[in-house]
């Protein structure tokens, strides 16, 4: 992936990768199987995440969507029975997937979701990690490890109590139950409901939203915010004020301020 121009369409194993303008887009491909998420298919995602961070990509903002009925049902089944006997291989895996899900996290590029059907266990994890999440008004989003015996293993015990607050956290996980979208968004998994049928297209405006911005203003953001959740507020607000100052050095700021002085559109630098 990394060798190949991000804006030729890459197929890869249950994951297609490519760029639309400035938008680098990670597209769920197994719908037949509703999207489960394989080793492959998070490999995938690394590689396109290596192709996208690159300075001469052009992408400034990444689109997460799915072909298909669903968004993710989950983990790969056939992939989990085969590791269940072999303790260090699982735990290599969920090394693997962890990572994967934190690099959409700590990437500086923002990072959009765009929810269709079922979000469930393993894909709704994947839509925790990332920055913004549409979904269709007809999705739903739970966690159903319960129902199987299971534990949680891409970060949804740790995710949803921070998102969540404990209480509705644990109530989703014990209950295995679904919600709908609405509930999603009152609760803050979902930031934006739309039609259905529409959910790839309007998550895929509003990246085009974001490639139009600051990528350091944007990345800055990004990055003290997911650093805010695990730190004192003084901690918090002293690293933000040194990116203040650091940011002004930059000449994005200095271009939007002029262009709102002029009511214009600002130009930021293109890198």
């Amino acid at each position: 992936m990394s060798n190949r121009p991000v804006d030729e369409q890459v197929p890869a194993p249950h994951v297609t990768v490519r760029r639309e303008g400035r938008v680098g887009v990670i597209e769920l491909s197994r719908p037949d199987k509703s999207n489960a998420l394989s080793r492959s298919a998070f490999q995938a995602i690394q590689a396109a995440m290596d192709a996208f961070e690159q300075p001469d990509s052009e992408v400034r903002a990444v689109l997460v969507c799915a072909q298909g009925k669903h968004f993710s049902t989950g983990g790969d089944l056939e992939e989990a029975k085969a590791m269940m006997r072999e303790p260090a291989v699982l735990d290599a895996f969920l090394q693997f997937v962890n990572g994967t899900l934190q690099r959409l996290e700590g990437s500086l590029l923002p990072v959009v979701a765009a929810c269709q059907g079922l979000s469930l266990a393993g894909g709704l994890e994947l839509a925790l990690s990332c920055d913004v999440v549409f979904a269709a008004s007809d999705a739903r989003f739970g966690d159903q490890h319960v129902q199987y015996g299971l534990v949680p293993a891409w970060g949804g015990t740790q995710r949803l109590p921070r998102l969540l607050g404990i209480h509705r956290a644990l109530d989703l996980m014990y209950s295995g139950r679904w919600i709908d979208a609405s509930t999603a968004q009152q609760w803050g998994i979902v930031g934006y409901v739309v039609e259905p049928g529409t959910v790839a297209q309007e998550a895929m405006k509003y990246c085009q939203l974001l490639a139009s911005r600051s990528g350091p203003g944007l990345a800055a953001m990004k990055r003290l915010s997911r650093f805010a959740v695990d730190i004192p507020l003084d901690t918090g607000l002293r690293a933000e004020r040194l990116a203040v100052v650091q940011a002004m050095r930059d000449p994005d700021p200095a271009e939007g301020i002029a262009a709102f002085e002029a009511r214009r559109t600002p130009l930021f630098q293109d890198r």
